[in-house]
């Protein structure tokens, strides 16, 4: 039987879908602990009662926003290894760096998303948490750290969190980061992109001691 979320995304112009955008954008904006379902269907121009029947209660609702954007991360890594197999590790890093940059700037509510699921001080558990865990031993495999998902060593997982902290904070720190670069938004994106490479690269592919 297909869940909400499945019927959201099969039937983008839904009531569901419509909830679910807002959801994001609001949870992306302020956080569990700041947002209400009154806020939400405010936003949708819905009553509070529609949403309930549409999506039960705003933890259910949450869970949904968070598992969407766990599945929308593991589409992006497959897009990624797709990109880089078999290719050197500084081209695999290079273009990990474009494209998940390209994809939170287009999706600014990602980034913030990602951030206060897990670092605000009133952060609640979900069901993202076991998700990243996944995510970083695809992504230790797929950059050479590790040579299976099974066998991924703290040291790696750091190393990839290393990385992945770095584009998320670039991305969810823009509207404090850009203007004291005194960059548009283009020229913004290419620097942080040019940045990460010069930091990343050559730390990741050097040899070890």
């Amino acid at each position: 039987m297909p869940t909400a979320l499945d019927i959201a995304r099969q039937a983008p112009d839904s009531m569901k879908a419509r909830i679910l955008a807002a959801a994001r954008r609001l949870f992306g904006e302020y956080g569990f602990h700041g947002v209400t379902t009154r806020m939400i269907a405010k936003d949708v121009g819905i009553d509070i009662s529609t949403l309930h029947y549409h999506w039960g209660d705003k933890q259910e609702l949450y869970e949904a926003v968070l598992t969407d954007l766990s599945d929308e991360i593991r589409g992006k890594l497959i897009e990624i290894e797709a990109l880089v197999h078999g290719k050197p590790l500084d081209q695999r890093l290079a273009a990990a760096i474009d494209v998940m940059c390209d994809h939170l700037f287009a999706n600014p509510e990602a980034a913030n998303l990602v951030l206060l699921s897990q670092f605000s001080k009133n952060r609640i558990a979900s069901t993202l948490d076991a998700r990243m865990g996944r995510h970083l031993g695809n992504i230790a495999v797929a950059m050479g750290l590790a040579v299976d998902k099974a066998n991924v060593s703290a040291r790696a997982n750091a190393r990839v969190l290393a990385v992945w902290n770095a584009v998320i904070n670039f991305a969810a720190g823009e509207g404090s980061f850009r203007p004291l670069l005194k960059l548009d938004r283009d020229a913004y994106v290419a620097v942080v992109k040019e940045t990460l490479k010069f930091i990343l690269i050559p730390a990741f592919t050097r040899d070890d001691p």
